[in-house]
């Protein structure tokens, strides 16, 4: 492989990383902005990637949340299949369920007016 085109490759990897790191933070400021304690709920597995990013990053931005785990609690898991959810995360945020950690889904949910009495 030539040179240049190793080098080439290398510089977007990193302007690739950068801009995803900017836009994790400015996602993580608009959320947090957004998000009060009780509008996001998080369903969990112990076993589940995805679950641990997700709580790693909201705890990280300060967006405040709720999880519990299906596995330890049987709320938890009856809530679950009341959702059809067919995977972990499955976030319920201000009454919507949202598959997947979305960040541009959970924005949007908390986006909507708060329900009365919040």
């Amino acid at each position: 492989m030539p040179r240049s085109l190793l080098v080439v490759i290398i510089l977007a990897a990193l302007g690739s990383w950068a801009w995803r790191s900017h836009v994790e933070q400015a996602d993580g400021e608009r959320l947090a902005s957004l998000a009060r304690p009780g509008d996001i709920r998080m369903i969990s597995s112990e076993t589940c990637g995805w679950c641990l990013a997700a709580r790693r990053w909201m705890t990280q931005e300060g967006i405040p949340f709720e999880e519990c785990f299906i596995e330890r609690e049987a709320r938890c898991m009856a809530d679950y299949e009341a959702l059809g959810a067919h995977g972990t995360p499955t976030l319920v945020v201000r009454g919507q369920r949202i598959l997947g950690f979305d960040r541009a889904g959970i924005a949007q949910a908390l986006s909507v007016s708060r329900p009365a009495g919040r």
